[in-house]
């Protein structure tokens, strides 16, 4: 095995008392040797950490040990260095950035779809009930360079924050299709949806644990997709087995 493990996760749950669980978590992955970034915010938790595998297993059950992170699904890859220089626990309005408070998944999730779901959708072309299948991808213009699945809509976004005004503009050309969303790890697209459905476009998902979690349960053949997948870290990118 190689000797890092890199982990990334998030939830949208209800979160208080910040500092505190700030601190808790920081001394937690210093006493460790972990490195990377979490964030933490009244909505919830976004991490991307990096450590020696029992070390990072360790701080996982520190974390999950509070009920309000039980049974916390995280991607996994492996690496030859240590991605991250340094540990970083912020807190933040939002552990993603959209400006838009009314969207608050903690409250209801909008639907998703497994990646077994979407890669039969692609090879079809549709969804099951035979509505064209429309890709849409909540990602940066630079990330989406690296990588993409085929044919995927790209609004060429500078920031997430843009993506209520761009889908407000284009919100007639998806009426009559079935739109996924995806972003690297699931929280972009998790939120993008929920716009989705508020604005009347009720046949739209979010890919469940976005890229990442689409190249590990399809074994690497990732079907559709192109390229690599931009990565927040010294790796820069991955390929579809989720090596640097």
């Amino acid at each position: 095995m190689t000797p890092v493990l890199n982990i990334s996760a998030y939830r949208f749950v209800q979160l208080d008392k910040l500092p505190a669980l700030r601190t808790h978590l920081h001394d937690a992955a210093a006493a460790r040797g972990i490195k990377g970034t979490v964030l933490l915010a009244e909505e919830g938790i976004n991490l991307f950490l990096a450590g020696a595998p029992e070390a990072v297993d360790d701080w996982l059950d520190v974390l999950q040990a509070d009920a309000r992170f039980a049974n916390f699904e995280v991607k996994r890859s492996h690496s030859d260095a240590q991605p991250f220089k340094r540990l970083k626990v912020k807190i933040k309005a939002e552990i993603i950035r959209m400006n838009h408070p009314a969207v608050r998944p903690a409250a209801g999730r909008a639907p998703a779809v497994d990646a077994q779901t979407l890669a039969r959708w692609i090879t079809q072309g549709h969804d099951d009930m035979g509505r064209p299948l429309a890709l849409l991808d909540t990602r940066n213009g630079f990330e989406v360079d690296e990588g993409a699945f085929e044919n995927a809509i790209d609004w060429r976004l500078s920031k997430f924050s843009d993506f209520p005004a761009a889908i407000e503009r284009h919100r007639e050309s998806l009426k009559d299709r079935t739109v996924v969303s995806y972003c690297t790890g699931g929280i972009r697209c998790e939120k993008a949806a929920i716009v989705m459905r508020e604005l009347g476009l009720d046949h739209s998902y979010q890919l469940e644990g976005g890229i990442l979690k689409y190249f590990e349960d399809t074994g690497g053949a990732a079907p559709g997709w192109q390229g690599r997948c931009f990565v927040f870290d010294e790796r820069v990118v991955l390929d579809t087995d989720l090596k640097p």
